[in-house]
């Protein structure tokens, strides 16, 4: 079901943010290969179908509509992005989003896999 929401972040593909993501991390000293086991934990894509959607521009909508198995333990994620509560955004797509925005931003703190993932 697409959204009525016309944030301009839903149109964008993920591809395009993807680097950001990478850079951010490695900037860090962490690496493309947690961002893309973090990306797999929270929406049960696997490395192959994740490359895959980086590939054909899927746009944030789409990716996250079509996530193969969004994490339950997302809703664990708590805090601050970009100045907004991720657990008090109602909108389903800009939570999962904020929810991405805010492992990386985790990982880039330097924060351990296993908490991150909230095991």
């Amino acid at each position: 079901m697409k959204s009525s929401a016309n944030h301009r972040i839903f149109t964008t593909s993920v591809a395009s943010v993807y680097p950001l993501y990478v850079a951010k991390a490695e900037r860090k000293g962490r690496t493309k290969a947690e961002v893309d086991e973090l990306i797999c934990w929270l929406t049960g894509h696997s490395q192959q179908t994740l490359e895959d959607e980086l590939e054909k521009k899927t746009t944030f909508e789409d990716f996250f509509e079509g996530a193969p198995g969004m994490n339950p333990s997302r809703s664990l994620i708590k805090g601050v992005v970009c100045g907004v509560r991720v657990e008090d955004i109602e909108e389903p797509t800009m939570r999962e989003i904020r929810y991405l925005d805010k492992v990386i931003d985790e990982l880039a703190k330097g924060k351990a896999m296993e908490k991150i993932k909230r095991s």
